[in-house]
């Protein structure tokens, strides 16, 4: 390719003409792709036709620009074979079709090829030959590898080849394939500008506005407080108009009775002092009411804004569902013509929008899904005539938005699943007895196709029969927090429906408290909230059950699975949530229900490797963090206590509330992660922490709520913490509150400064331990219940 080696190098950057190429080469062979398999079905569509030349013309335009000579003779031929279609020349039968489409994977082939990798020039000789002989009228057959379509287990998965989605690692534009618009034609239109931008970057874009969003909501309580000071100021303007009214009546009283000239124009005096101080303090109040004004327009505005960036910065993440459906078309088409089947495959909801990430996860189960939708749901043409039904079958691919959630279905009208013979297949594989699986129900049965290693297959194909498929789909669905299900009507077809969340960066969670701590539990997970009074639960088996839907379940408390503490509660009322599906549904007793909301997903530090019970954290709408629970992980770790003999009981009798008051510390930092591993330390030895999240927040909790001890960092916003030390310590009422310095300032003069502004306790971040800490706390105030 000495053509793209020579001239100036690209600067750095900039993509070189190769990468310019291997683009064009992909968004053409879509284009093509596409417009064949319409071809498929109206051989003599002008329009088709035209889209289908001017491809050809600009990959043979590109190709000679770069210097690929094989490309200039793959894309010359294909344009004369296009040309001659719209001439009447030459037809468009399945058999062009399938020479052509071979010539499509050979363009990518070629696009793909980059160093010392090159495509054989032999390949591209029997393609040129193959198709000059079809146009010439001669039905010629190339080497079976052009048509032999990628199936399964195969090492070239053609919806990864065909699809124009952006990689993970980039956001692009795509190409509108429906449009069929060559990628050079800029002539004929108007792209909007792009810009590559990297996913983590866009992964910060949104955790920064998602934090934006949240400490833009803290303005409202700020200015509500602010109200309260302006009620105060109001009374007090009350009380200087009765002093006033007092003192004026006074002063008449004294200039009619026998009290000289001078107690007269010392009234007088007082009451011209306090018209003074009256005016002040109306123009006071008056400024404060205009501030309050200036101050509530702005949190409306700062909201708005903020509000705006992160549905913005969420909008980047969602690209439509057309993206992962480009090779599907003819993945399809070549299943079914190896099979000897003729199916119809429509998508719908192409424009719905799906974030990226579950995007790039959807390929490979939706191929899966497809694939067995044609090999094992439609039947064979001359079966379907026998069954009234037309010989051409149809697979619907379906995505939609309903209840917050994204829905995809993979739906045929092929004959079902025959329920009798999966009934044999589990008897047979020993999943179990005959007498059990004559019980089971049609949706129980069907429950079995998920299992890794089941297929109702005896002999493994180029499409099934390895049993590697649903089980693998079903692992997909739930990496991203989503559910599989299945339906089918005997000779009328089986619907695969994917419920996934709209995005893997905001999920809607049910908020709970469990021993004093929120967390968040997806709703998708989430099966029911209960009020269940304790004479409820009964003793079977050893182990305690509820009534739910005509079942029994078991019940356990979240404390147990998250080794929290122990649950005690003085309520005979008990808040339980329902998780999993099937038998494998358990209540789970937690403390409190606090409500639902939409949690701006924040993944944790990746150096913490597989956090048990936890998915990952999040920010509350007034800064508090909380953590996303791993439904998952608590059904394993419920099963694992079952097994182990473990599980504990939810006490039968009213628990006895704790009496012992624990001590109260104020942890003051701007570090979210200080912060954060701070409380955790001392909550989980008993003490009772309140978080501030600087100076001035905590120097307005200090005053307004009594502890034990405060712990200070030093550089803080709007009030430091030697600040913070200094007016602790001049406080009448606070100057005994013992205060500790946690800082990364580690020097001499810094640890004396601060001890100087009245610190008990001076602890360097950097050489901060868990147990230095606690020692340091223990010694300042004891244990955390006297």
């Amino acid at each position: 390719m000495s053509g793209a080696e020579t001239g100036q190098g690209p600067s750095r950057g900039q993509p070189s003409l190769i990468d310019l190429f291997r683009e064009e080469a992909r968004a053409q062979a879509q284009i093509l792709s596409d417009g064949l398999l319409a071809l498929e079905r109206t051989p003599r569509d002008p329009v088709t036709l035209e889209a289908c030349m001017r491809a050809a013309h600009s990959l043979k335009g590109a190709a000679r620009i770069v210097g690929v000579p094989d490309g200039v003779s793959l894309a010359h031929v294909m344009e004369d074979c296009f040309v001659g279609a719209q001439q009447g020349r030459v037809s468009v039968d399945a058999g062009m079709i399938d020479v052509l489409l071979s010539g499509v994977d050979l363009i990518l082939r070629i696009g793909q090829a980059s160093g010392d990798e090159t495509v054989p020039e032999t390949d591209v000789e029997v393609f040129v030959d193959s198709l000059n002989a079809r146009m010439d009228g001669v039905a010629t057959a190339p080497p079976l590898s052009f048509f032999k379509a990628p199936l399964a287990g195969a090492d070239l998965d053609l919806s990864n080849e065909l699809t124009l989605a952006a990689p993970v690692e980039e956001v692009a534009e795509t190409v509108d394939a429906a449009s069929y618009q060559p990628a050079r034609s800029a002539e004929l239109r108007e792209p909007a500008r792009m810009l590559r931008v990297r996913a983590d970057t866009l992964d910060r874009l949104l955790s920064h506005s998602g934090e934006s969003l949240v400490e833009s909501r803290w303005l409202k309580p700020f200015a509500q407080s602010m109200l309260r000071v302006k009620r105060i100021q109001r009374d007090a303007s009350r009380a200087l108009d009765f002093l006033h009214e007092s003192l004026t009546e006074a002063a008449s009283s004294a200039s009619t009775s026998s009290a000289g000239s001078t107690t007269a124009a010392l009234d007088a005096r007082m009451l011209d002092a306090l018209d003074e101080v009256r005016r002040l303090n109306a123009e006071a109040h008056r400024q404060l009411g205009e501030r309050l004004a200036e101050l509530e327009n702005y949190d409306r505005r700062s909201t708005h804004l903020s509000q705006q960036l992160y549905d913005e910065a969420l909008e980047c993440r969602m690209r439509p569902f057309v993206d992962a459906t480009g090779g599907f078309a003819r993945m399809v088409r070549d299943v079914a013509r190896s099979l000897d089947k003729q199916v119809r495959f429509v998508i719908a909801g192409e424009a719905t929008e799906v974030d990226r990430d579950i995007l790039d996860l959807l390929e490979a189960p939706l191929g899966h899904l497809l694939r067995n939708a044609v090999d094992h749901g439609i039947e064979a043409p001359s079966l379907r005539r026998a069954l009234g039904k037309p010989p051409e079958g149809t697979i619907t691919l379906e995505a939609r938005h309903s209840a917050g959630s994204l829905f995809i279905s993979v739906s045929d009208d092929g004959g079902g699943v025959d329920l009798d013979a999966l009934r044999r297949a589990i008897v047979q594989k020993r999943l179990a007895n005959e007498t059990t699986a004559a019980r089971l129900s049609d949706t129980e049965l069907l429950e079995f196709l998920f299992l890794p290693g089941f297929s109702m297959r005896d002999t493994v194909t180029d499409v099934s029969g390895r049993g590697v498929g649903l089980d693998a789909v079903q692992d997909v669905v739930r990496q991203v927090r989503g559910n599989l299900r299945v339906t089918q009507e005997a000779l009328g077809g089986t619907r695969f429906v994917m419920q996934l969340p709209l995005t893997l960066s905001v999920i809607r969670s049910l908020i709970v408290e469990v021993d004093g701590e929120p967390y968040g539990l997806p709703l998708a997970h989430v099966t029911r909230t209960l009020v269940l009074p304790r004479a409820s639960i009964d003793l079977l088996e050893g182990h305690q059950h509820f009534a739910f839907e005509g079942r029994r379940l078991g019940i356990v408390t979240a404390h147990q699975i998250l080794r929290s503490g122990t649950f005690e509660t003085v309520s005979d009322m008990l808040n339980v949530v329902v998780i999993g599906q099937g038998a494998a549904s358990y209540g789970v007793v937690v403390d409190r229900f606090l409500g639902e909301r939409m949690l701006v997903v924040q993944p944790l530090d990746k150096r913490l490797g597989k956090v048990p019970n936890i998915a990952a954290g999040a920010l509350m709408e007034n800064g508090d963090p909380l953590l996303i629970a791993d439904l998952d992980d608590w059904l394993r770790a419920v099963e694992k206590l079952v097994v182990d003999g473990e599980l504990g009981r939810v006490s039968s009798g009213t628990a006895r509330a704790v009496a012992a008051a624990r001590k109260r510390v104020l942890v003051v930092d701007d570090s979210l992660t200080v912060r954060e591993l701070e409380r955790k330390l001392l909550a989980g030895r008993g003490y009772d922490v309140t978080i501030a999240v600087d100076g001035m927040d905590g120097w307005n909790a200090v005053r307004s709520e009594r502890f034990d001890l405060v712990i200070t960092d030093i550089d803080m916003p709007r009030l430091d913490g030697i600040e913070l030390v200094t007016l602790i310590r001049r406080d009448p009422q606070l100057r005994e509150t013992p205060v500790m310095i946690v800082s990364y300032k580690d020097r001499a003069e810094d640890r004396q400064r601060g001890l100087d502004a009245g610190a008990d306790y001076y602890l360097a971040k950097g050489s901060f331990h868990d147990q230095t800490l606690l020692d340091a706390v223990r010694d300042l105030i004891g244990e955390a219940q006297s």
